[in-house]
């Protein structure tokens, strides 16, 4: 296959160079001779809430950098529940146990509406074998992955309901913006938390009638929080 010209390969149908996430997304490092290796454009798609991005032990084909929105990884306890393991932002690496083998282990499922680039697997394979900014980068960014995940079971499958609720809403403060949480559907925080809906209900409310936070939208999706020393009160 000839390789696309450095400028095309870069758009692809994603333009990278207008890219509001390109600081924070994998290509940041990476240079015009870099992209001069690609084969293969990088895809701009969008998913609707609920959409699937791709599911558990399906093969994989690609990785996915999260420009909008919000991703819940999934997985199926031994019972056959599915418990949400981590929620990912934008920013936020996809699918990053595909460099490793040959399928994915996790639902990737659309939290909210949310806009991606799925970058094919064969061009991450040739950019990492011939650009050690891009291997270092990914090394990077997987370990942090690997501790990312750990942190979200350490913090959300420990301690009382409102002591998970509580970590929730901190861990889901905006990094823009540390007084505003984005959450989500009860059900998807109850089974992150391992929590009936009621009782995430039930503690949320509690949050808010304290005045710890303030809801900010009719969905309870946005609140402020005003009291952040009151969540991380043990």
């Amino acid at each position: 296959m000839i390789p696309m010209k450095s400028d095309s390969a870069w758009r692809g149908t994603s333009d990278c160079r207008q890219c509001g996430i390109r600081d924070m997304a994998l290509f940041a490092d990476l240079n015009e001779h870099d992209f001069g290796l690609m084969h293969a454009p990088i895809d701009d798609l969008e998913y609707a809430h609920g959409e699937t991005l791709y599911a558990e032990a399906s093969l994989s084909q690609g990785i996915y950098t999260l420009r909008s929105g919000m991703v819940k990884l999934v997985r199926s306890t031994v019972d056959g529940r599915p418990r949400i393991v981590r929620v990912l932002r934008p920013g936020d690496v996809i699918g990053l146990e595909a460099l490793a083998g040959a399928r994915y282990d996790s639902d990737a499922v659309a939290l909210t509406p949310v806009a991606v680039c799925r970058i094919p697997l064969n061009v991450i394979q040739k950019l990492a074998s011939r650009s050690p900014r891009l291997h270092t980068q990914l090394m990077s960014k997987w370990q942090r992955a690997l501790k990312d995940a750990d942190d979200w079971l350490a913090d959300m499958n420990f301690g009382t309901a409102r002591q998970r609720v509580a970590n929730l809403v901190l861990k889901m403060r905006s990094p823009s913006n540390h007084e505003v949480s984005v959450l989500f559907s009860r059900e998807d925080m109850g089974s992150m938390l391992d929590l009936k809906f009621e009782t995430v209900s039930r503690e949320v409310s509690r949050l808010v009638r304290d005045g710890v936070m303030e809801q900010l939208d009719k969905q309870g999706r946005m609140y402020r929080v005003l009291k952040p020393e009151a969540l991380s009160a043990p």
